[in-house]
């Protein structure tokens, strides 16, 4: 490119030949246009690689992102499960939006406060865990779209203004992550006639009444992609 800039000067300064100078000036330009199609190609691919923008605000919903170097599984285990009380057993399967097709592929991140309604922390949290404290987790849909999470059941804050509940964020690929309706209890007296009200069924409803299946409090709920998320369609 420079060589040919020095060609096109030398040109305008009746230093080449005539047919010299012409086809510097032929080659300078077509350098020009062949740069400014490899700029245009490359920007479409940035812009195709973009995520959609789904689900309108949600603070935190980064912290699906810090699993890090942990390989994802479709079951886990909470911390704190084996030393609180009551345990719970969360499962069921993540749909595409059809409602019927089990969505691969898809990771899922959970937190919720400990029994005195507390985002406990250890001290050595980064990123989000300083807010969301260390009980939390993360999980990966398979072929099926099934997955299954032990843990306990939260206590409701301090100041008894919400009932309990636990934080879901869902991530599928092509979209940035969204949050689904956080899990409340049927049986909880804190969830009033107002909260239900206020409630918008992201990704179907979230109210669930926990069941003894071999010995633990088990809870199914599925769970639709795209299932009433702002901007999703």
């Amino acid at each position: 490119m420079y060589s040919n800039s020095l060609f096109f000067l030398r040109s305008s300064l009746g230093i080449c030949p005539v047919l010299d100078c012409w086809q510097t000036v032929r080659l300078t330009l077509l350098l020009i246009l062949a740069i400014g199609i490899l700029g245009c190609n490359g920007q479409q691919k940035r812009n195709s690689l973009a995520e959609r923008r789904v689900g309108g605000p949600c603070e935190g919903c980064e912290a699906l992102l810090e699993f890090g170097d942990r390989t994802l599984h479709s079951t886990d285990t909470l911390p704190g499960f084996k030393a609180n009380t009551p345990k719970i057993k969360l499962t069921g399967t993540v749909f595409e939006s059809d409602g019927k097709t089990p969505a691969e592929n898809i990771i899922l991140y959970f937190y919720h406060t400990n029994r005195e309604g507390i985002y406990e922390k250890r001290g050595d949290e980064t990123g989000w865990g300083r807010t969301h404290g260390y009980i939390r987790g993360w999980l990966r849909t398979g072929p099926d779209g099934s997955y299954t999470l032990y843990t306990f059941r939260p206590g409701a804050y301090p100041s008894r203004r919400e009932p309990e509940h636990i934080h879901l964020t869902v991530k599928e690929q092509g979209t940035i992550p969204y949050y689904l309706e956080s899990y409340h209890f049927e049986d909880d007296p804190l969830l009033t006639p107002a909260v239900r009200d206020n409630m918008r069924n992201r990704g179907g409803s979230g109210i669930v009444l926990p069941q003894s299946e071999n010995g633990i409090l088990t809870v199914h709920r599925d769970l639709i992609l795209g299932m009433n998320i702002p901007d999703y369609n």
